[in-house]
């Protein structure tokens, strides 16, 4: 059977030819992003999600893998107008929903270099200076957070809840080794026959709830804190608990939240760190958001006690304005990252290759093939510097604390909370006997059907265990004025003042 050579639509990016290329399909891509953006009535288009389908369907008709290739240009247009029509842009002072700040122009073209040039990092020939520069990255990220940069380890990851998981991966192997002398990622739970158990707080995030299930710990495994009346974890309730641990259940890691993503709650590390050293539990802070606290100095004393953590999640493409993905997972400890190496293998890591110094970070992550994102970190921190970051968290801090004082002065809205960091939580009270949960709800998907404005929701607990709606404001966009989040503060109040007297004619 004779193959086939390649097509004229096969070009490598990263020759000279297709370097030019690059340039000149990017500088396409750029002009519809430009017609797109101008095009905007607000962050979203309107319809909600069917006029979303109804527009992927029309977009998406043609097969995935069509028999021949297309003209690059007729598919830029096919696909990227449609994809940048039904984006949220988030560089819209009303797309207050997510954590997703709009990324810096530096972040995006190096971005473009990691695409181009698509080292990775489980070998030494994948990418020589993508290693060196990771690993450099890790150590400056250790001292950031107040670690002993040569004595600190970690790895970069897609996210906070890759992150979270891989630091239950270490505090479950290093505690029950410690306690046990025999390894769980070898044995297994089952033939060790001791069960590892979590400490976390009320509202902790998800995604430890998760891991405690993927590390075949339980779900029922997670013993829960209980929390003061501003959310924040009760230390000597926390003390309480190890100390009352059951015969054969082991607890290996106890959870603080270093930001919460909604009242912003930093739990009382340095007490905990002190209570984590006396059991022998290891001490993991969930700072994936809060962490940007750490780029302002009247914001970083939220977060004392941070470097007593173990470990410590950080997600830079929430407040460090890098696209996603961003994140790094910290270990003070550099051995405990041995919970993620495997036996040396003749295509990765011979021994001989590893002491002449050719190595790869296989051995620090669950990933293999990882795409080189400490570039576009190195290149956003670097342009934007100390003090201009500085400035950007606080001015984010500064409008939540507008957006609150706003919500606060206004006779209809009720609002959940001074906000520590830059998400707010309010909402509005409809009158006429209308549910303030469904009102609430609806508010929101009406508010997202109109492509006005872009808000979340969340459940917030009351001291009787019930819980109620709210919904969220996060400010990670310092190019929004005031007089922006007072428009649309405003036009959250005129529908939510429309849907209540059309309820009360119905």
């Amino acid at each position: 059977m004779t193959a086939h050579a390649p097509g004229p639509e096969y070009q490598p990016a990263g020759t000279r030819e297709g370097l030019e290329n690059v340039r000149t399909l990017v500088n396409a891509a750029l002009d519809i992003l430009r017609e797109t953006s101008a095009s905007r009535s607000g962050p979203v288009a309107p319809g909600g999600p069917n006029g979303t389908r109804a527009a992927a369907r029309r977009a998406l008709a043609g097969p995935l893998l069509p028999l021949r290739g297309e003209k690059v240009e007729e598919v830029l247009e096919t696909l990227v107008r449609p994809y940048a029509e039904g984006a949220v842009d988030i560089t819209h002072p009303a797309a207050l929903a997510r954590m997703q700040p709009p990324p810096v122009a530096s972040a995006a073209a190096a971005e473009l270099v990691a695409s181009v040039l698509n080292q990775s990092l489980h070998a030494w020939e994948s990418g020589p200076f993508a290693l060196e520069l990771d690993r450099w990255m890790i150590e400056q990220m250790a001292e950031l957070v107040g670690y002993e940069p040569t004595e600190a380890g970690g790895t970069l990851t897609p996210g906070g809840s890759l992150s979270n998981l891989m630091a239950m991966t270490m505090a479950r192997d290093t505690v029950m080794a410690r306690r046990t002398g025999r390894s769980p990622g070898r044995e297994g739970l089952f033939a060790i026959g001791m069960q590892p158990v979590a400490l976390c707080p009320e509202g902790v995030h998800f995604s430890i709830e998760r891991a405690a299930r993927l590390l075949g710990m339980g779900e029922d495994n997670i013993m829960t804190v209980p929390v003061d009346d501003t959310g924040r974890m009760i230390p000597r309730e926390a003390e309480r608990l190890l100390r009352e641990c059951p015969e054969g259940r082991i607890p290996v890691v106890l959870v603080a939240v270093a930001g919460s993503t909604d009242l912003g709650i930093v739990d009382p590390l340095p007490e905990l760190a002190d209570i984590a050293r006396r059991y022998g539990v290891w001490l993991h802070a969930d700072a994936a958001y809060g962490a940007g606290a750490l780029f302002s100095p009247r914001l970083r004393p939220m977060l004392d006690g941070l470097s007593e953590a173990d470990s410590v999640t950080v997600d830079l493409h929430k407040f460090g304005w890098s696209p996603a993905s961003s994140a790094v997972l910290l270990v003070r400890e550099a051995g405990a990252m041995s919970s993620f190496g495997l036996q040396a293998t003749t295509c990765l890591s011979a021994d001989d290759d590893t002491c002449a110094g050719y190595i790869g970070l296989q051995n620090t992550s669950l990933q293999t093939t990882r795409r080189a994102d400490a570039l576009k970190i190195a290149v956003t921190l670097r342009t934007l510097g100390r003090e201009t970051m500085a400035a950007m968290v606080d001015t984010c801090h500064g409008l939540a604390r507008h957006a609150a004082a706003r919500i606060e002065a206004h006779p209809r809205m009720e609002l959940g909370a001074r906000p520590p960091l830059t998400a707010v939580l309010f909402r509005y009270l409809p009158e006429n006997g209308l549910d303030p949960d469904a009102f609430n709800g609806a508010l929101r998907r009406r508010l997202m059907e109109t492509g006005r404005a872009l808000v979340a929701r969340t459940h917030i607990a009351r001291p009787d265990g019930s819980t109620r709606v709210f919904l969220k404001l996060m400010m990670l966009n310092p190019d929004t004025t005031p007089a922006q989040l007072d428009s649309v503060l405003e036009e959250v109040a005129a529908t939510a003042a429309a849907m209540e007297a059309s309820a009360s004619g119905s």
